[in-house]
C-alpha cells in the first residue's frame, strides 16, 4: 500500500482553518517534501496522513483505498518525529520491536525484522543498548529504524533533523537518500522548513504558505524556474527586484536588461528573480548593474556582497576574492539573460 493522495483536504481548529482545501498526490515510491513556514499546514497536513487529525473536508487516501475516518494504526504508515519519541527504559532493539509487538506480528518473526531494520540503518551494532547510550544521529537512526521494521507503504517524517547539529543533520540527509534507494517502493512524505534539506533529498516539493499550497514541482523546477515570488524567495536565496516589461526584457533602475525567461505585456509591473550565484563582477554581456558596497561577507569558499543600486539591495555570491571590495565601493555586477526569470501574475515561465 504505497501512494498519498490528498483530495480538496481542509482541516479547521476552533473555527479557524489551518489547511486549506489541499490537493496533492504523493507517487509510489516518490519522495514528496512539504516545505514551508511555521504555520503553512505542513504538519497539518503529515497529521491528516497520520490520522491524528480529522478533515473537516476532503478525503485522505493511501494506496488507492480511503483512509480518511480509520484511525492511526490502520493505516499502514511509519513516522518518524523531531524528538525521536523512544522509549528510555528499553533497549534499541526493544524500541524497534515496538511497533511489530503492537501489530501482533508472530513473535517468531520479530527478531529477524528488527535485526534487518537495525542493520538498514547502521545499527546493528548498537542493539542492547539504551537510548541515554546514543547520540542525537543515533537516537534518530533508531527512531527509524522501529519506523521500517513494520514494513510501511507510507513513511511519514516531521522536521526529524530539526535537532541535530549541522554535521549530524548533513550526515543523516545521506542515511536517508541512501535508504530511498533501497526502498524504491515507499512513499515518503517529508515535513521541514529547511530548503537545503527539501532540495537534497525530494523527488518534489510543495510549496506551503498560510495554509494552501502554492507551488509544487521537482527541485530543479522550483529553482530554477520559480512561477511565484513566494517560491522563489522561499526556495533558495534570490534577489527580488521590481521591473517595467519591455520587449524582449524589463527596464530596472533606468536600464533595460535583456532576459530569455518569462513574457508579460509591455509596459506591466513584474518582479525579476536573480538568484545571487549567478550574478558576476564586473562588466561584461548585455546585463549590467551600477551600485555601492554596503556590505562584504566571508564565507570560506565564497564572499557574498551586498550592493545597493539605486536604492535596492542586490546580493551576489562569488567565489573567493583575492582582492575584496571596500564598503563604499563602486561596482558594477553582470548577469546572463538565461540566468533571470521574469515573475508576473498569471504568467508562466516562458
Amino acid at each position: 500500500m504505497s501512494g498519498i493522495r490528498f483530495e480538496s483536504v481542509s482541516v479547521a481548529y476552533g473555527g479557524s482553518t489551518v489547511l486549506d482545501r489541499l490537493d496533492l498526490t504523493v507517487e509510489p515510491g516518490e519522495v514528496m517534501a512539504l516545505l514551508g513556514p511555521s504555520g503553512s499546514g505542513k504538519t497539518t497536513a503529515l497529521r491528516a496522513v497520520a490520522g491524528f487529525v480529522r478533515p473537516a473536508s476532503g478525503r485522505v487516501m493511501i494506496g488507492g483505498r480511503d483512509v480518511t475516518a480509520l484511525p492511526p494504526y490502520k493505516r499502514g504508515i511509519g513516522m518518524v518525529v523531531q524528538q525521536y519519541a523512544l522509549f528510555p527504559h528499553l533497549r534499541v532493539e526493544e524500541n524497534v520491536a515496538f511497533g511489530l509487538k503492537a501489530q501482533k506480528t508472530p513473535r517468531a518473526e520479530i527478531p529477524g525484522r528488527v535485526a534487518e531494520a537495525l542493520e538498514m540503518t547502521g545499527m546493528a551494532a548498537y542493539a542492547k543498548r539504551h537510548p541515554r547510550e546514543l547520540s542525537g544521529g543515533q537516537q534518530q537512526r533508531v527512531a527509524i529504524a522501529r519506523a521500517l521494521a513494520i514494513r510501511p507503504g507510507v513513511l511519514l517524517l516531521d522536521e526529524p533533523l530539526s535537532a541535530l547539529d549541522a554535521r549530524l543533520r548533513s550526515g543523516m540527509l545521506a542515511e536517508l537518500a541512501r535508504l530511498h534507494r533501497e526502498l524504491p517502493d515507499v512513499s515518503m512524505l517529508y515535513v521541514t522548513h529547511d530548503q537545503v534539506e527539501a532540495l537534497t533529498l525530494a523527488d518534489r516539493i510543495a510549496v506551503m504558505d498560510r495554509s494552501r499550497l502554492q507551488d509544487c514541482g521537482t527541485p530543479q523546477e522550483l529553482y530554477r524556474s520559480p512561477r511565484t515570488e513566494f517560491t522563489a524567495s522561499f526556495v533558495g536565496n534570490a534577489n527580488l527586484l521590481p521591473v517595467t516589461v519591455a520587449d524582449s526584457g524589463a527596464v530596472f533602475a533606468g536600464r533595460k536588461l535583456q532576459l530569455d525567461r518569462g513574457r508579460a505585456v509591455p509596459g506591466a509591473r513584474a518582479t525579476l528573480c536573480l538568484r545571487p550565484h549567478l550574478i558576476g563582477l564586473g562588466d561584461a554581456g548585455p546585463n549590467t548593474l551600477n551600485g555601492t558596497i554596503t556590505e562584504v561577507q566571508w564565507r570560506g569558499s565564497t564572499h557574498r556582497l551586498y550592493v545597493d543600486v539605486d536604492g535596492h539591495r542586490v546580493t551576489a555570491d562569488l567565489p573567493e576574492l583575492h582582492e575584496t571590495p571596500a564598503l563604499g565601493d563602486r561596482v558594477t555586477l553582470h548577469f546572463a539573460p538565461r540566468d533571470a526569470v521574469l515573475l508576473a501574475a498569471g504568467v508562466g515561465d516562458g
